[in-house]
């Protein structure tokens, strides 16, 4: 095995890290406006990251997007997942199912997405379906030339700057899970609330309500009752990026603590030469070293042709456990390894303590996770965990 990068890859997450230290000169301004940056700042910075190449990462060159694999995007993502107040969001990654639409679909939604003058967001939760999508009430009932969608979707991360969603419901009477195509402006579609969070990032997370929403037949995407299989596998996409992006926010947080140690000094010596502040620096270590193998490794399995999708879900779902509570348990020690300081909005492990904790939450509970791996292992055995053998 060779665990070099290539040539292009190294230059890939040189220009990824250039494009956060970018963001970085604006997380004081979020943290101070609450999250939200003046629109004119994203489009610049939306321009910075096309140009960086480092923008709908997650699409292939034909349609006008990096065409980078999964390895790639990791290594893009765990950079990005430096920067605080979720400004990793301005380089935008559309819904991968988008890829699904057809040449109709493409043209009117995705293109203008990888061209940054659109916005698209994933509506599936719901008051009373969180963990489990199946219990879902959203519906869509026949009409002439389309369907009424009804319902009520919550935590739409980016609703509040997207131009349509995407909105899981269950159509006809055989309650199909499907997805549709849902214009924001429609008539019928209503932003409710936008929550606010532990965490002040750049976009929000809003409520919407459905009243008899009619959504044409050209606006459903994947075909009637793909829903199910179209969400999961978007699901297994973007825990594979939290996993990047956690351990990307926990190897931030280890550097920012490494710095302060050596420069902090108490009872005459640097707290770097305390050994209760080395062992905190050497677990932090650990914690960012295992899960960033483990990471990488899952997105290389994915990119090999004749992928078990089943298996990488369950793989996904361990990259987005361990990654997500090991940097939980990183900037916990970084925090205390500031004092003081570590409690303080100023200072970035502060904004990245309070901006990690949701990743345990989203895309799937730790709990669930766990589910997801132990089902695949009654399953099918240990085996389906194992590296692929040629």
């Amino acid at each position: 095995m060779d665990f070099r990068y290539t040539a292009r890859q190294a230059d890939l997450k040189a220009r990824a890290a250039a494009y956060t230290e970018l963001l970085f000169r604006y997380e004081d301004q979020a943290e101070e406006a609450g999250g939200p940056l003046p629109s004119d700042t994203v489009r610049e910075l939306t321009r910075a990251a096309i140009d960086a190449g480092v923008y709908a990462i997650n699409m292939p060159e034909k349609w006008g997007g990096p065409g980078l694999s999964l390895l790639d995007q990791v290594i893009v993502e765990e950079e990005f997942g430096k920067v605080t107040n979720c400004l990793w969001d301005i380089p935008w990654r559309p819904a991968n199912v988008l890829a699904y639409g057809t040449e109709a679909q493409r043209e009117k939604y995705l293109l203008p997405v990888i061209r940054g003058e659109r916005f698209d967001a994933f509506a599936v939760t719901e008051p009373g379906a969180g963990s489990d999508p199946s219990s879902g009430t959203s519906t869509a009932t026949r009409t002439e030339g389309g369907w009424l969608l009804n319902g009520e979707k919550w935590f739409v991360t980016c609703g509040d700057i997207a131009d349509f969603l995407l909105v899981q419901a269950d159509a006809g009477p055989e309650r199909a899970a499907t997805l549709f195509f849902v214009d924001k402006q429609a008539p019928g579609v209503r932003m409710t609330r936008v929550p606010r969070f532990m965490h002040s990032a750049v976009n929000g997370h809003p409520e919407f309500t459905f009243t008899d929403v009619f959504v044409a037949d050209e606006d459903v995407l994947g075909g009637v009752g793909n829903g199910y299989e179209l969400t999961k596998e978007w699901f297994t996409d973007e825990r594979l990026m939290i996993a990047a992006r956690t351990t990307g926010a926990a190897e931030r947080a280890l550097q920012l603590a490494r710095d302060w140690a050596v420069e902090r000094r108490q009872f005459g010596s640097p707290i770097a030469d305390f050994q209760l502040v080395q062992g905190m620096l050497a677990d932090c270590a650990v914690d960012i070293a295992v899960n960033r193998a483990y990471t990488h490794q899952v997105a290389w399995e994915a990119d090999q042709p004749g992928a078990d999708p089943k298996a990488l879900h369950a793989k996904a779902s361990t990259a987005k456990l361990a990654a997500s509570e090991a940097a939980g348990r990183v900037i916990d020690r970084c925090v205390q390894i500031f004092g003081g300081r570590g409690y303080d909005r100023s200072y970035p492990v502060e904004r990245l303590y309070r901006e990690l904790r949701v990743d345990r939450i989203w895309e799937g509970t730790s709990e669930i996770q766990r589910l997801i791996i132990a089902n695949e292992l009654i399953k099918r055995g240990t085996r389906a965990l194992d590296l692929p053998l040629p």
